[in-house]
């Protein structure tokens, strides 16, 4: 009996893996726009450029892109952006339906 309570002491003095609480700060969080977005990366980093394209008459042969903001990310941190936004879109899609890709830069 003395075993199992020694035991059960050591569980309890021994810290439990926990997972840390997040609290957002968004004091100087700012609100952009895009309509459009272009992905590029090297080995070390991936880029995000977002922009906006005001004209989308179709049956043009040249458009011209603002871009807004880049948001430069880590290849880790882009997979668990990658992983959210699937997440997301997925269901997104099963309370509108399914979304088309056609129609966008």
């Amino acid at each position: 009996m003395a075993n199992q309570n020694d035991a059960t002491a050591a569980a309890e003095k021994t810290p439990q893996a926990t997972t840390p609480k997040v609290r957002w700060d968004s004091s100087k969080l700012q609100s952009s726009y895009a309509n459009v977005c272009s992905v590029t990366s090297t080995r070390e980093e991936v880029v995000l450029n977002f922009g906006i394209n005001q004209a989308w008459e179709r049956g043009q042969t040249e458009m011209e892109i603002q871009l807004t903001n880049r948001i430069i990310l880590s290849p880790f941190a882009a997979r668990r952006m990658a992983d959210g936004l699937n997440k997301l879109l997925v269901e997104y899609e099963s309370r509108y339906g399914k979304l088309s890709s056609e129609g966008g830069i």
